[in-house]
């Protein structure tokens, strides 16, 4: 049985990447380079797939492409012992995504109040604790310049 392939308009459909992305990866060598047909068309297989959404996936948390390189070569290797620096690194990368997704809750927590008490026309003052919604700091009011100055001209 012969192993499926892929060109490289149906790996950039799988992948979700461009097929220009896939080309450029391959040039910076973050992807090895594919077999080719008799006619020169890329030939891509499963594994490479599975790289492409690897790489994918890095690129969500933060990791820079040339940073990539090490995650790429252990992940052959199915032992995270043999890299504990990596290891270390993407459980680094993975509190940095909680702490954001901690912030970006906390932002739509302020806007679901808002929008419950009536946004704009609310109140500013820190929310009924019981309704269970976190109180606003400073620095969330921030991210609302147009509430902030109503809550200021409020407590003068």
């Amino acid at each position: 049985m012969t192993e499926q392939t892929f060109t490289i308009k149906q790996t950039a459909e799988l992948t979700g990447l461009s097929e220009d992305t896939i080309r450029y990866y391959e040039k910076i060598k973050l992807l090895p380079p594919p077999d080719r047909k008799d006619n020169g068309h890329r030939v891509y297989r499963r594994k490479d797939i599975h790289t492409i959404k690897l790489i994918s996936c890095l690129k969500k948390t933060g990791i820079s492409l040339e940073a990539m390189r090490p995650f790429l070569k252990a992940s052959g290797n199915p032992d995270p012992a043999e890299y504990i620096e990596l290891t270390q690194t993407l459980k680094s990368h993975r509190e940095q995504i909680v702490e954001q997704i901690s912030s970006l809750q906390q932002l739509v927590d302020f806007i679901d109040v808002r929008l419950k008490d009536g946004y704009p026309s609310g109140e500013y003052s820190d929310q009924n604790p019981e309704d269970g919604a976190k109180p606003i700091s400073v620095e969330e009011m921030s991210y609302f310049p147009q509430l902030r100055k109503r809550a200021n001209r409020r407590i003068r």
